[in-house]
């Protein structure tokens, strides 16, 4: 990733594997040759841009968001969702569940346990791979489309993405799963979410953990 950010580098299949070079002309020969599992990993990871001329490019992404002063590990940004009539501020430095897993009860018991906190984060790292379009506009419905197998392209990587999202979240079911989607997908906090949700005061957590458990189960943790 680091020599595909460079202007002009390009990634293109190269006899049985694919190769990285610094700028258009063929003749150079490949900074970095890849296999296809690792070419399979930087797909997920990068967001790959297909050339006209053959072969991918890396798209930039945006600079990082700083924290405000004296308020360290908050970087709060707005999204719209189109369920939502109000704006959702976000706080895009520590995640809702990265929060509540450093919180302990009375007894210095943590409120998640680690196998919680795992699947809430892997579902919300789903969600943050997708483009910017496809978090804001997507909807989670239960209804399956064929396929899943994680594209080359970003499009089909952003549709196998919504798909195993929304998987999870079926699996999850009502009534549990809306508290997934406040937290993991729109970062809200869970007392946010809990009003939201019009849940009894301070049942947010005891949901949430329900709800985790069942998504660690959904992705074989337990």
């Amino acid at each position: 990733m680091r020599l595909l950010s460079r202007p002009g580098a390009v990634v293109e299949a190269q006899g049985e594997g694919y190769g990285v070079r610094l700028g258009a002309n063929r003749r150079r020969r490949a900074m970095l040759t890849l296999d296809e599992a690792a070419f399979q990993a930087l797909a997920r990871e990068a967001t790959l841009k297909v050339r006209p001329q053959g072969g991918w490019t890396m798209i930039a992404r945006p600079a990082p968001l700083l924290p405000p002063p004296g308020r360290p590990g908050v970087i709060e940004t707005t999204v719209l969702l189109p369920e939502d009539s109000k704006p959702v501020r976000r706080n895009l430095g520590e995640s809702p569940i990265a929060w509540l897993a450093r919180r302990r009860d009375r007894a210095g018991q943590p409120w998640l346990t680690p196998i919680e906190a795992a699947a809430g984060e892997r579902l919300r790292e789903e969600f943050e791979r997708l483009g910017t379009q496809g978090r804001l506009t997507m909807r989670w419905d239960a209804s399956r489309v064929d396929g899943g197998q994680p594209g080359l392209a970003p499009v089909e990587r952003d549709h196998a993405a919504r798909q195993r999202i929304a998987r999870a979240l079926a699996e999850v079911g009502p009534g549990l799963r809306e508290i997934l989607e406040r937290v993991c997908l729109m970062g809200s906090a869970l007392e946010a979410a809990e009003a939201a949700l019009k849940l009894p005061r301070r049942t947010g957590k005891t949901v949430l953990k329900l709800a985790l458990q069942r998504l660690a189960r959904h992705y074989r943790m337990i």
